[in-house]
């Protein structure tokens, strides 16, 4: 890419497409081009079709997608497969029929077994049962990734497919029953500071499970990274490399939004996958690294959100 090349980057408004964005307007790039839901619908395949053939962007960042946590995904997994099957099939059909250069698509590490070893390589793909709780989802964007794959072998379109892991930051879903945990975290604890001291915050599993959380900002950078110097068709994990236990990401947040009151664990709810830690040593080979830490990143998201309300 350089500076004047004319990039689409679809679902601009969410966590990672608004992330995208500014990594590259800091950079300097000014050709950006985007569209709303309301202007442009990715699961008409018919409107992506003519929205690119029109506009003939040269590169496309694939950050559109309906994501959620265990809930979410729980409650609506017929919602999570189609619209996500139908938005990155258009896409990609339309990216490679109006003659794109380069296409990101961006997955999840939710594609990976529910049991496997950690951290979790790139070829552990389809090794092993996923985890229930958002199989609708990962299925939807181990199609992704196949679809890209397939598409480069029969047509050579040059498609790559990230993997990020957990990720936050500004633009995130803070809705305590659909977003993902540490959004929903930074909200119950916000939203439960001002409640009597008998009031108890609940939340979901036992907070024994692992996980790894990359700031959106971070993964911005990763993504021009890769859009500059990756062009294999095997998929290629983003994330710190590093995790931590649910509860220790819970009092990592108590303690920046300063709640004092109690809270509990509700056992009654699902934990998810036990572990789900990246081998992030491909990404690292590019001379990507990611810049934010934890207590940073959470610092920083929760003055968003603050004044996002």
């Amino acid at each position: 890419m350089n500076k004047h090349s004319k990039i689409f980057i679809a679902g601009h408004n969410g966590l990672v497409g608004s992330a995208i964005f500014r990594n590259l307007k800091e950079k300097g790039f000014t050709n950006i081009i985007t569209q709303t839901r309301n202007e442009l619908d990715l699961t008409d395949l018919n409107a992506v079709k003519c929205y690119f053939m029109n506009e003939q962007p040269e590169y496309i960042f694939l950050a559109a997608a309906k994501v959620g946590g265990i809930g979410a995904n729980s409650d609506s997994p017929a919602d999570f497969i189609y619209q996500n099957l139908m938005i990155q099939s258009n896409v990609i059909h339309s990216a490679y029929i109006s003659g794109v250069k380069k296409l990101l698509f961006l997955g999840s590490s939710c594609i990976y077994p529910k049991f496997t070893e950690q951290p979790i390589t790139e070829n552990q793909l389809l090794s092993g049962y996923l985890e229930s709780s958002n199989d609708a989802y990962a299925i939807a964007k181990i199609a992704g990734i196949k679809m890209c794959q397939a598409y480069r072998k029969q047509y050579g379109f040059n498609a790559i497919s990230l993997m990020p892991c957990n990720l936050y930051g500004p633009n995130d879903n803070f809705d305590i029953n659909s977003g993902h945990v540490l959004s929903s975290l930074i909200a119950k604890f916000h939203g439960s500071l001002e409640k009597s001291k008998y009031w108890v915050v609940k939340l979901w599993g036992d907070g024994s499970p692992m996980r790894e959380f990359l700031h959106v900002d971070d993964l911005a950078e990763a993504c021009h990274t890769c859009m500059e110097k990756y062009d294999n068709g095997e998929i290629i994990n983003v994330g710190t490399g590093e995790d931590v236990t649910i509860k220790e990401l819970a009092e990592t947040i108590v303690d920046v939004v300063g709640y004092e009151n109690d809270y509990e664990w509700d056992i009654s709810k699902p934990n998810g996958t036990p572990r789900k830690v990246l081998n992030v040593d491909k990404i690292k080979s590019l001379d990507w690294q990611p810049n934010i830490t934890l207590k940073k990143g959470i610092e920083s998201t929760y003055e968003w959100y603050k004044n996002s309300l």
